[in-house]
């Protein structure tokens, strides 16, 4: 092969791999000094000339000019009879320069040469796509939909790389077809044995944040940050924002005219309910928002146990825990408190606490439905048993007993 097909061969590929000139040119003269490092021992009195885009390039062995017989190294030396052939004026202790053609490389060294390019341009591209999509962990990116699998969804970027979308990090009722496009956030990079693995989510709280920054301009300028969002992915999320301009009302403008901001976030997020509070340092009116849109009663914070207490009239009770609890879980999530709900004891007086029923039922159970906001008879006879048998983790035969025995007292 021609020293010519050669550079334009991986010139070539250096396009299709986005490798800027310098640093193709810093690879070849790499690969060509490890060959006259194999071939002569040493590569310390060699000028490798390379011109990527004439394509070509020029190697150049820097001689010694010695007496005839003070010869030693002929890689390094060269007898001034032999130096006089190429011009008469040689004189000792001078340099020579002599070219090294590509044709005086063996067939072993060719192919050596293009097999350390071909390696080294592969480790080159890893490591910028490592570096590439390092910095991007936690932004937003589209991809397209190349091979759907059992456990993950392979995607495709704008520059052909490979992103892993999985299982656990997609929406419960996404549903994608090959060719639809994704967004999601870049999750996490790791070293994988041939190429990076991107993996990206969107089930991550922070896939959530960056769309509300996509759509809501006073949370890019700065207007408005975004302290904190906990999410029941395809369920349930609640967001907490806070202004820094008195006359900006932060929930308003997460929302919009009409929810039209939040419109797109929920159906990106496949109708997820999307709940946008105040955020404020004043804990129980943290906690009341969070709560929402439930309407408390009362409440009592302790701060050393960092939980609350929150009494509410009954129809409200429901609303506070939410479909499969979700509404207590979220609002404990985004405060930090562990919250208990309870029955207001004045809002009805046909009603009994469930201590009342110690002899029958045992302490510790009723501990554990108090532990989950019932309190009396009629709020544990509310909850349907599916629901108590998920929310106590009790055995389903407890909670049949449980409930006969409410439910007679009441008969």
């Amino acid at each position: 092969m021609k020293s010519l097909d050669l550079i334009q061969s991986f010139a070539e590929f250096k396009d299709q791999k986005n490798i800027d000139r310098e640093t193709m040119k810093a690879i070849l003269e790499d690969v060509f000094r490890a060959v006259l490092i194999k071939n002569y021992g040493s590569d310390e009195n060699y000028d490798v000339i390379i011109n990527v885009d004439k394509g070509d390039f020029e190697i150049y062995r820097i001689l010694e000019v010695v007496a005839d017989t003070d010869v030693v190294d002929e890689n390094k030396q060269i007898a001034l009879s032999k130096a006089r052939l190429a011009a008469d004026d040689y004189e000792i202790g001078e340099e020579y320069s002599e070219e090294i053609k590509f044709e005086q490389f063996a067939r072993r060294n060719i192919l050596a040469i293009r097999q350390n390019l071909a390696s080294r341009i592969s480790e080159m591209e890893r490591n910028n796509l490592y570096e590439r999509y390092q910095k991007r962990v936690g932004l937003i990116v589209s991809a397209e939909v190349y091979q759907i699998r059992k456990r993950e969804i392979v995607l495709r970027d704008e520059e052909d790389n490979e992103l892993i979308l999985p299982k656990t990090d997609q929406i419960p009722s996404d549903f994608y077809r090959k060719g639809d496009t994704i967004r999601a956030v870049v999750d996490r990079v790791e070293i994988g044995r041939s190429a990076p693995l991107v993996f990206v989510s969107r089930t991550s709280p922070r896939f959530l944040e960056c769309l509300m920054e996509l759509e809501v301009p006073e949370i890019f300028d700065g207007l408005i940050t975004i302290k904190k969002v906990v999410r029941i992915p395809g369920e349930r999320a609640k967001v907490a924002v806070e202004s820094y301009d008195d006359r900006v009302d932060p929930v308003g403008a997460c929302v919009g005219m009409r929810g039209s901001r939040i419109h797109g976030i929920v159906k990106e997020l496949r109708n997820e309910n999307i709940d946008v509070i105040s955020y404020t340092t004043n804990v129980s009116l943290y906690v009341t928002r969070a709560l929402s849109p439930a309407k408390l009663t009362s409440l009592e914070i302790n701060e050393e146990t960092r939980t609350a207490e929150v009494y509410l009239q009954p129809e409200e009770v429901s609303l506070a825990i939410g479909k499969n609890g979700y509404n207590i879980r979220l609002a404990s999530e985004l405060t930090g408190y562990k919250i208990d709900v309870f029955r207001d004891a004045d809002s009805d007086e046909d009603d009994y606490n469930l201590e009342e029923f110690a002899d029958e039922i045992e302490p510790w159970i009723i501990d554990v439905l108090k532990g989950v906001g019932c309190d009396t008879a009629r709020s544990v006879l509310k909850m349907s048993p599916e629901f108590l048998v998920q929310r106590t983790d009790l055995e389903e035969e407890t909670i049949n007993e449980v409930l006969q025995i409410l439910q007679r007292e009441f008969e």
